[in-house]
């Protein structure tokens, strides 16, 4: 059985903040940071020109003061409304109606929520009471690519199905003065706000990928390199330098999975220009292979576990040949991959 994924579609905050401004921001907040010129030499390196938040930079729940409860509930209510539009506009995109869902697949991090965004969306969408959830609460980066991977899950165990598969992402709730390492002031640049949707099923309903197999792997004693840490002002996003190495450390085990089969294309999730790079170089692909990812972050940013769907997106508007293998990666926190391969069908 192969699971066929329709042309996601993106919604992205309301807010344009440019990097420009948040050099601005963390100049003003910082001014007597003894590595202010090193800190904005890295944001200005982060690749990404633009990102969009769904409040502006100096709100409380960004550059502000709120502390965990508002932070929380902002969050989840804007990526609750993303998640709603991004959703809408899959279905109608593929031609479906609410009732017609048998399954939901969604990927949330960013706030606490109960009832989650799955809950949520079979409510503000209309879906049958009786759909089908798997929602997948903390994985981050990766989430969008692990949400492709349980639709398959889905439509393995139940052929025939329809699963909608909803990502949405505000991780301008995490931009927080209080962090003042180098990898946190780097994180403030990399991320924006995001939902993004897609309809996967068994045939074909449109041009996409084929999803032909699914991996995911867990990097053995990684668990500090990325991780959310709560405290009373929100939710913080903490690394190690370890963490510039995780890519090289996994990519062994990706290519050990790949095996014989050839890439053509790549999906690669934007969390910088390096793990671009890497992810690339290592699939034995060129530098316009990563086109897609490197415009995503440059226009976009980092946008979590949204971000594999949104070069998914990109590949539509200048897709592979017809019948060309591709695979789509994603890392994250854990230290943690995961991957489709897959073919394009056109």
């Amino acid at each position: 059985m192969t699971a066929h994924v329709l042309r996601p579609h993106t919604v992205v905050g309301d807010h344009k903040v440019t990097t420009a401004e948040i050099a601005d921001d963390v100049s003003t907040h910082h001014a007597d940071h003894p590595r202010l010129r090193a800190l904005l030499r890295v944001i200005g390196n982060c690749g990404v020109q633009t990102r969009y938040f769904t409040r502006p930079l100096d709100s409380p729940t960004v550059a502000g003061t709120a502390d965990v409860g508002e932070r929380a509930r902002v969050a989840f209510g804007d990526a609750l409304a993303m998640a709603e539009r991004a959703a809408a506009t899959a279905l109608d995109g593929a031609g479906l109606a609410a009732r017609d869902v048998d399954a939901l697949v969604t990927t949330h991090t960013t706030s606490w929520a109960v009832p989650n965004l799955d809950i949520g969306l079979v409510s503000r969408l209309g879906l049958r009471p009786d759909v089908r959830r798997v929602a997948l609460g903390t994985v981050a980066c990766p989430g969008g690519t692990q949400a492709l991977t349980r639709a398959a899950d889905l439509l393995a165990a139940r052929p025939g199905s329809t699963v909608l598969v909803v990502a949405s992402e505000v991780l301008s709730s995490i931009y927080h003065h209080s962090d003042t390492t180098i990898e946190s002031m780097i994180y403030k640049a990399l991320f924006g706000d995001a939902a993004a949707a897609t309809v996967v099923t068994d045939t074909p309903l449109g041009p996409g990928i084929a999803i032909e197999d699914t991996f995911e792997y867990v990097l053995r004693d990684s668990l500090e390199r990325q991780r959310g840490r709560i405290a009373t002002d929100g939710i913080h996003f903490d690394s190690t330098k370890q963490v510039l190495a995780a890519v090289t450390d996994m990519v062994p085990h990706l290519l050990e999975w790949l095996g014989p089969h050839r890439t053509d294309f790549a999906v690669v999730h934007p969390g910088s220009p390096r793990i671009i790079a890497d992810t690339v170089a290592a699939l034995g692909l060129d530098e316009s292979a990563a086109r897609h990812s490197t415009d995503t972050l440059a226009h976009e940013g980092n946008l979590g576990g949204v971000s594999v769907l949104r070069v998914l997106e990109r590949t539509h508007a200048d897709p592979p040949d017809d019948g060309a293998h591709g695979a789509a990666v994603a890392f994250g926190p854990g230290f943690a991959t995961a991957a489709l391969r897959c073919r394009w069908q056109a």
